[in-house]
């Protein structure tokens, strides 16, 4: 199997669903291509890439430069926010703002991704291990639920902790492990991808200052 240059993605099987976002295909023109800016979105990713092998992207709070050479293939899947730490079975700020190789991580599911094999192979393992690995550390349903409440615009994170029954310290602890970063930070960010669905959304000459305060008017509303 042989894919075209460009980015395409899958929705999980709906048994996954609640802790995966997708999973997806990038290939690089054999004549190259710039550097893709990989965004925020409160998401990690297991990847294979082509000649290298596999590593984990782990929560971001920039935007990430990525370079990659002519016609590198890369397989991945997303987990959601509040999915990735329990799967893993680390703690997301360990890898907050890192590319982490797998076998520096989990050296046994490293193995089963040589950078010799196929994409396609690529892709099937990387759908099954995702799979074991939520089966194994299901995600944090009550980070789960915050993360909802917090995409919400006129949630509040102030009282988003007592709204839950937790204390502030052990909501920020759970959010640190399952997320990577605290639930004000998760709010800014989705918020951001709030803001570049509005954009995707209007026509080319969209006036970005305007959308930007109306998905500000909304959150404070």
């Amino acid at each position: 199997m042989k894919w075209a240059p460009g980015y395409r993605e899958w929705g999980p099987p709906d048994s996954l669903s609640p802790a995966l976002a997708c999973l997806w295909v990038r290939v690089v023109p054999s004549e190259g291509a710039p550097p893709t800016l990989v965004l925020p979105d409160a998401c990690i990713d297991l990847i294979w890439q082509q000649g290298r092998g596999a590593h984990v992207a782990g929560p971001d709070t920039g935007p990430v430069p990525t370079p990659l050479p002519p016609g590198t293939v890369l397989v991945g899947a997303r987990f959601r926010p509040g999915a990735g730490g329990p799967a893993l079975g680390i703690p997301l700020d360990e890898l907050l703002n890192r590319r982490v190789d797998l076998h520096d991580l989990r050296p046994e599911l490293a193995r089963q991704f040589p950078a010799t094999i196929t994409p396609a192979k690529a892709l099937q393992r990387v759908a099954a291990a995702a799979a074991s690995l939520i089966s194994k550390g299901p995600p944090d349903v009550l980070v789960c639920q915050a993360s909802r409440l917090l995409n919400q615009p006129q949630t509040r994170v102030e009282a988003l902790a007592k709204e839950l029954g937790v204390s502030e310290r052990h909501f920020r602890r759970r959010f640190q492990a399952a997320v990577g970063y605290g639930p004000k930070i998760l709010q800014r960010v989705l918020r951001f991808r709030r803001f570049l669905a509005h954009i995707n959304a209007e026509p080319v000459e969209a006036d970005l200052a305007k959308i930007a305060i109306d998905v500000a008017r909304k959150d404070h509303a």
